[in-house]
C-alpha cells in the first residue's frame, strides 16, 4: 500500500469519528436533546405551590400490619374427615361448621350410653324413658324388703326375751332368734347401701350419656370468630387423631400495626394517640390508634413495641410493611406539598416544579406526614409552583399548566 494511500484511509477515519462524538445539547454537554426532555411535546400538568400548614408534632416509624387474631381449628375428636367446606381464602363466620369428622361411631356410642341409663333407672325403679333421676332409698322395694324382715326378726325377739324371762324358752333359743335380728339389720343396711349404689352408677350413667352427646357435636369443626382461612390443612377421608389441625383462620379487620419506637421518642407515646400508615403499594393513608403499649423497653434493642388497630375494608393485607407517623403534639406550622407530588427513585426522593414555563427535578428531604400533604425539610421553597402526579415527565420538558 503506498503511503498517499495509507494517509488517505486515516484521514477518513477521522472524519467519521469526529461526526460520531461531536454533537451535544442545547447546554453544550454530549448528549441528545430529546434525553434531557427540550425536543419534547409541552405535557398538560395540575400544580399546587408549597405553603406553610399546621402539622402535629409525631414520631415516624416503620412496622408490620399483623391479623388482628389467629386461630388453628383443629378436631377434638379422632376420625375421618367426612366433610370440608373451606379452602385458602374462604370467609367465616363465628360459629360456622367448616368441617365433620365422620359421626357414626359417635352415633352408636350414644345409642348405648343411652341404653345404660335406661338400664340404670330401672334398676332403681324408675321408668327407662324419663328425665328425673331423683329417688327416695327408702321407697325402694329392695329396702322396704329388707326392713320388713328386720321389723319381723325384732319383733321376735322381743316375744322371745318375754318368754325367757317367763322360762318357757330356752337360753339357747334367744340367742337363736337375736342372731336373725341382728343378720336382718345388716341386711337392711346392705340394701340400704346398694341402693345409694345404684343412685351412684345412675349418676354416672347420665355423664357418660352428655359426654356421648358431647363427642358427637364434637365431630363438627367450627369457626371461633369471623376471618378468613389462611390455610387448609386437611383433605376428606384422611384420618385424624383428637387435637389434629384442620384449617389456620386469621382475623383481618380490623388489622394490628406492630412497630418498634426507639427509646428517645418512647416517653412521647401513649395509648389513644392517632396513628397513620401508608404501604408501599398503595398511595392511600390509613389513620387508627395506638391501643396496646409495651410495658418495658427492650434491653437488647432499646426500642419500645407498640400497637395500633387499624380497620380494613379489604384493601389491607397482613403481613404487609407500613410507614407510619404517630401523632404526639399540638400542630406547628411546617412546608408541605401534597404527597402524591412526591416521586421516589433509587432511594432518592424528588419533586417537579416549573421553572420558566419547563420540568426542574428538586431533590428534596420529606419529614412528617399529615393526612394528604407531607412535611418538606429542604430543598424547595415556599410559593414553589408543585408538579401534582408528575409520571412520565423529564426535566426540561415544557408545561402547560392547567387549573
Amino acid at each position: 500500500m503506498t503511503f498517499h494511500k495509507l494517509t488517505t484511509i486515516l484521514c477518513t477515519l477521522a472524519m467519521l469519528a469526529s461526526s460520531g462524538c461531536g454533537k451535544s445539547d442545547a447546554s453544550g454537554r454530549p448528549g441528545s436533546g430529546r434525553e434531557r426532555g427540550g425536543d419534547l411535546p409541552p405535557k398538560r400538568v395540575r400544580i399546587e405551590k408549597a405553603q406553610e400548614r399546621a402539622i402535629g408534632e409525631s414520631v415516624l416509624v416503620n412496622g408490620t400490619l399483623d391479623a388482628y387474631d389467629r386461630a388453628i381449628a383443629g378436631t377434638k375428636v379422632a376420625g375421618r374427615l367426612s366433610v370440608i367446606s373451606i379452602d385458602l381464602g374462604s370467609r367465616v363466620r363465628r360459629g360456622q361448621m367448616i368441617a365433620r369428622v365422620d359421626p357414626t361411631d359417635y352415633n352408636i356410642r350414644l345409642q348405648q350410653a343411652e341404653a345404660s341409663l335406661s338400664q340404670a333407672r330401672a334398676r332403681l325403679g324408675l321408668s327407662p324413658d324419663g328425665t328425673g333421676d331423683g329417688v327416695n332409698p327408702s321407697d325402694t322395694g329392695t329396702v322396704r324388703e329388707a326392713r320388713a324382715v328386720l321389723e319381723e326378726a325384732r319383733a321376735k325377739r322381743g316375744r322371745y326375751e318375754s318368754l325367757l324371762a317367763s322360762g318357757l324358752v330356752s337360753k339357747a333359743d334367744f340367742d337363736t332368734v337375736q342372731a336373725s335380728a341382728r343378720v336382718a339389720e345388716g341386711r337392711a343396711q346392705d340394701a340400704l347401701e346398694e341402693i345409694r349404689t345404684r343412685q351412684g352408677a345412675l349418676s354416672q350413667r347420665r355423664a357418660e350419656l352428655a359426654l356421648a352427646r358431647q363427642q358427637l357435636t364434637d365431630t363438627g369443626i367450627y369457626a371461633s370468630f369471623d376471618g378468613v382461612v389462611q390455610q387448609r390443612m386437611a383433605s376428606i377421608g384422611e384420618y385424624l387423631a383428637a387435637g389434629a389441625p384442620v384449617a389456620e383462620i386469621v382475623k383481618v379487620d380490623p388489622l394490628r400495626f406492630r412497630a418498634d419506637v426507639p427509646e428517645r421518642d418512647a416517653a412521647t407515646i401513649r395509648v389513644g394517640q392517632v396513628v397513620r400508615i401508608t404501604l408501599e403499594a398503595s398511595p392511600r393513608e390509613y389513620a387508627g390508634r395506638v391501643t396496646r403499649l409495651a410495658p418495658t423497653i427492650t434491653e437488647r434493642t432499646r426500642v419500645l413495641a407498640i400497637e395500633a388497630d387499624i380497620a380494613n375494608d379489604g384493601a389491607l393485607r397482613a403481613g404487609s410493611f407500613a410507614r407510619a407517623t404517630i401523632v404526639t403534639g399540638s400542630s406547628q406550622p411546617a412546608l408541605t406539598v401534597p404527597a402524591g407530588a412526591v416521586v421516589t427513585f433509587a432511594g432518592i426522593q424528588k419533586l417537579i416544579i416549573v421553572q420558566k414555563g419547563k420540568a426542574s427535578e428538586k431533590p428534596v428531604t420529606t419529614g412528617r406526614r399529615s393526612g394528604a400533604y407531607i412535611e418538606i425539610l429542604s430543598g424547595v421553597e415556599p410559593g414553589d409552583e408543585i408538579v401534582l402526579n408528575p409520571a412520565n415527565i423529564r426535566s426540561g420538558q415544557p408545561l402547560e399548566i392547567t387549573r
